[in-house]
């Protein structure tokens, strides 16, 4: 499954969070892998640790998180700042059809290393593809076959040239992204609290 945190078009605080939840999230679910994150657009204020979004993949259902998740906390960047709440939204991306067109995909084999038995010390199961037009490159160990693996990795990889799609697009017309992000306040799936970032239960 792949998940996009994203800070829409809100304040600092906001890709914080992004940063924030991800970080919760991982606790959560170990198996989580970034594929692609885009530092806030305010880096150069110094502050660490903001994102306007991140991408990653997991193997868990988290379909349940889909919509927005509230941080309420004191802005740690303004101290007379009167704001307390904070949205980021978490979106479900689609997985699109794999990438078809094997001219565009090297592919290439390897042993897995670690745990697993004779079978991953024998047999090359872990897969990388390489994205000839942007030198892209995944890989998957996480399946026993090799044909799992691939299929596991195009996934990976075309989520990755969808969002460079996006970014492409928000170049082009900065109001398409602007309603891609949009969040819709109210009725949190989540609610974090404090700079801790502890969840209300």
């Amino acid at each position: 499954m792949i998940i996009q945190i994203s800070s829409g078009q809100g304040p600092e605080e906001c890709e914080l969070a992004v940063g924030k939840l991800y970080e919760a999230l991982k606790e959560e679910f170990p198996d989580m892998e970034l594929l692609s994150s885009h530092v806030s657009r305010n880096a150069k204020s110094g502050h660490s640790g903001c994102y306007s979004s991140i991408l990653f993949f997991t193997e868990c259902d988290l379909s349940g998180l889909e919509g927005t998740v509230l941080w309420t906390c004191k802005s740690p960047f303004r101290t007379n700042h009167k704001r307390k709440n904070w949205y980021v939204d978490v979106s479900v991306i689609p997985e699109a059809e794999a990438v078809s067109c094997e001219e565009e995909v090297r592919f290439e084999r390897f042993h897995c290393g670690g745990k697993g038995g004779q079978n991953v010390n024998k047999v090359e199961t872990g897969v990388r593809l390489i994205h000839i037009a942007t030198g892209i490159t995944v890989t998957s160990t996480t399946e026993r076959s090799q044909y799992l693996n691939r299929k596991n990795a195009l996934v990976k990889l075309n989520a990755i040239l969808r969002q460079q799609e996006r970014e492409n697009r928000q170049k082009q017309a900065d109001s398409a992204w602007r309603e891609h992000t949009r969040i819709v306040r109210g009725n949190p799936v989540r609610t974090y609290e404090g700079i801790e970032f502890q969840r209300k239960v």
